[in-house]
């Protein structure tokens, strides 16, 4: 027997495994519909222009490997 979660959109407990974590497929596209319309996002850290010279300087040494 499957163990119940809870569905992260609307919250009901569910055993479905095909769409899991979601209890749906309505629940799964609305929540990559919040992936599409910025809903979500992956926190960033600023780069400044220095942090892009190492990075440059760092790729061009490993392509000269």
């Amino acid at each position: 027997m499957a163990k119940l979660h809870k569905c992260p959109i609307c919250g009901q407990d569910t055993d479905n495994d095909k769409y899991r974590p979601f209890c749906s497929k309505h629940c799964a596209d609305v929540d990559l519909g919040r992936w599409f319309n910025g809903s979500y996002s992956v926190p960033a850290q600023e780069l400044d222009e220095q942090d892009y010279e190492e990075l440059e300087k760092e790729l061009k040494s490993e392509n000269e490997n």
